[in-house]
């Protein structure tokens, strides 16, 4: 995958250009970028090309640490209980 299709709009070429920028900002930044990643386009694989692009070199940015974040294999679902969670009936 091509860096211009990693990052078509540039928004996580621009959150590294930013200084001061927080976590919380460069998640809300992530979310719009992967917003923007074209249908059948693989997430993981454009957050390698954009880790192998940007995050090398600035490893301390808080982007980078979404960046391999995204990388992270989901928590499995659990139950969040209700009625019959707090009964036992069912778990």
């Amino acid at each position: 995958m091509e860096l211009a299709e990693a990052d078509p709009k540039g928004l996580v070429r621009e959150s590294y250009r930013i200084d001061g920028i927080t976590a919380g900002e460069c998640r809300s930044i992530f979310m719009d970028w992967a917003l923007s990643i074209p249908v059948g386009r693989s997430v993981p694989d454009a957050a390698r090309v954009l880790i192998d692009t940007y995050a090398r070199t600035a490893p301390d940015h808080p982007m980078s640490t979404v960046l391999h974040e995204a990388l992270a294999e989901p928590a499995a679902p659990r139950r969040r209980g209700g009625r019959i969670g707090r009964q036992g009936l069912i778990g």
